[in-house]
């Protein structure tokens, strides 16, 4: 298990590393999560230390949201305060992400109405 979170932790660090040496407009740990698919699809023994670890990192995800919990609960004062501003903007937000959503669609629809791609 050591060794699949060096690893883990690793390909993160090159991407990270990628990242701000390049000025690529992408997170470090995509580039490092796309660095590790590639190592696990060019070697099945890497893939094979990653999985079981990546599997049990999976299974207690939950866990990783706890810090966020607290934070919440340590700002309980502040969200009473902007409560009603951050359900505005929460419910704004998601109606003009499903609008932007369906419109994409529509466009797509439209752009590819009887091409016959297979």
């Amino acid at each position: 298990m050591i060794h699949a979170l060096t690893l883990i932790l690793a390909c993160q660090l090159a991407g990270e590393t990628l990242t701000r040496l390049m000025g690529w407009p992408v997170p470090g740990p995509v580039l490092g999560m796309a660095l590790l698919f590639a190592l696990m699809l060019a070697s099945p023994r890497i893939a094979a230390l990653v999985i079981p670890t990546g599997e049990g990192i999976l299974r207690h995800l939950s866990l990783l949201f706890v810090p966020a919990g607290v934070g919440v609960v340590g700002h309980v004062q502040m969200l009473g305060a902007q409560g009603a501003v951050l359900m505005l903007a929460l419910v704004l937000s998601t109606i003009l992400a499903l609008a932007v959503g369906a419109g994409v669609f529509v466009a797509v629809a439209r752009l590819t109405k009887g091409r016959k791609d297979a």
